[in-house]
């Protein structure tokens, strides 16, 4: 990870070691809030924390600062498996803020991510106003939902009644679940291809974060004995004078097709003394939302989820495919990360692309931050340039480069890290 020791204003950055972690995560905590996590939850960040990619800002014995990385594998456009430094744990001691300890920690960190040959930087922001500076630009999108079930009704497709669905005991079914969700990475840009510790995640149910729910609930579809979907779930009862009025809470869900989607939403509507659903970090175009029949009824609350930074440009782009074919030359700006600077020609289809160094005019003028935010599929650059945030210099160049950059289906990030 580089040097063990880097210089910043006031401060020494160094990898965490073993004996320093309570202390490192402490002041983690502190940065948030300082409201102690249930010792389940501390103890299954601590095991997934890889120490060798994580920093700790010192000023003298104190921990001033905290960043680390996951070595994620995030599914790209084309379905590709890129890895990513999944940038996490970031936090800045109150006392020494406008210090510059957060950019030497940034400096650090993709340095770091640039000498493992990684291309992509991804993280979810706690203020989304902080990383765009440092070339991150948002990416993708996901949808919370509130829906009335008592006002709403769901249509559901032709072999919905052939999907048998069960209770189970959510950790009986894990590795199945966690083979599903495998199968549905690669169809979606976005998605991590969860790595051994992680399943653990989808299972962490402390008592203090249900606010009045139940434990964690789980109800998997199956067709032919296959299993084809599956919810996870908590229910929140509630009454008032006029009857029950309990809300489901969904907290992930995964289907293998349409069928198999219909059947696990028209069970979680149907669930008894209930009449509301709350669901959040779902994706912006999931098909729930074309067979319901009052979507006004179904508040609707859009929010950034992955911020994306190319740390190398030309393996970044190379790394995934273009829904129709592209040969543009982009002028790169990025002042963080200097030796992506220049011009980058880029030329491929959905079969295979090139991207390499070029004296060229450019077709196409822009920063790291909003090719980043383009880069899986989900903002069309046409919208960042009617914004000012990308320069066409040939006509017909950002028209070429929005289709092709475009995805099928909105990139998601299913969980955060």
């Amino acid at each position: 990870m580089g040097t063990d020791h880097v210089s910043s204003p006031a401060t020494d950055l160094r990898v965490l070691r073993p004996e320093d972690r309570d202390q490192w995560y402490d002041s983690l905590i502190r940065a948030f809030g300082g409201v102690p996590e249930a010792p389940e939850e501390r103890e299954l960040w601590e095991s997934l924390t890889e120490a060798e990619r994580s920093v700790g800002a010192w000023d003298g014995d104190a921990v001033v600062g905290t960043a680390g990385a996951f070595a994620f594998r995030l599914t790209v456009p084309g379905g590709a498996s890129v890895p990513a430094a999944g940038v996490t744990m970031v936090s800045v001691a109150a006392t020494h803020r406008r210090r510059g300890v957060l950019t030497s920690m940034m400096r650090r960190q993709l340095d770091d991510v640039r000498s493992w040959g990684w291309p992509l930087a991804v993280l979810t922001a706690s203020e989304p106003a902080i990383y765009g500076r440092f070339g991150y630009g948002v990416a993708t999108y996901n949808v919370n939902v509130r829906i009335d079930t008592t006002r709403v009704r769901l249509t559901v497709p032709p072999g919905t009644d052939g999907v048998r669905l069960r209770y189970a005991a959510p950790a009986d079914v894990l590795d199945d679940c966690e083979a599903l969700y495998s199968r549905r990475v690669p169809l979606r840009p976005g998605m991590l291809a969860r790595i051994p510790g992680w399943e653990r995640l989808m299972l962490l149910d402390p008592v203090d974060d249900r606010d009045g729910a139940s434990p964690l609930q789980c109800v998997v579809a199956e067709r032919d004995g296959e299993l084809v979907g599956y919810a996870r779930f908590r229910v929140k009862p509630a009454w008032e004078p006029a009857g029950p009025r309990g809300t489901v809470v969904l907290e992930n869900m995964e289907a293998l097709d349409a069928a198999a989607h219909a059947a696990v939403w028209r069970f979680l509507f149907d669930i008894d003394l209930t009449s509301a659903i709350d669901a959040r970090r779902r994706p912006v175009d999931e098909p729930w939302q074309y067979l319901v029949s009052d979507l006004r009824r179904c508040e609707l609350l859009v929010r950034d989820s992955l911020h994306v930074r190319l740390v190398d440009v030309g393996a970044a782009l190379e790394a995934r495919t273009y829904r129709t074919p592209v040969d543009l030359v982009f002028e790169v700006e990025d002042s963080f990360c200097p030796w992506n600077a220049g011009r980058w020609r880029l030329t491929g289809d959905a079969k295979g692309t090139s991207c390499e160094r070029t004296a060229d005019a450019a077709d196409l003028a822009l920063g790291v931050r909003e090719l980043g935010a383009a880069y899986l599929g989900g903002v069309p650059l046409a919208s960042l340039a009617a914004a000012g945030l990308v320069r066409e210099l040939r006509e017909g160049a950002l028209a070429q480069a929005s289709v092709g950059f475009g995805s099928l289906v909105a990139p998601w990030l299913p969980h955060g890290f």
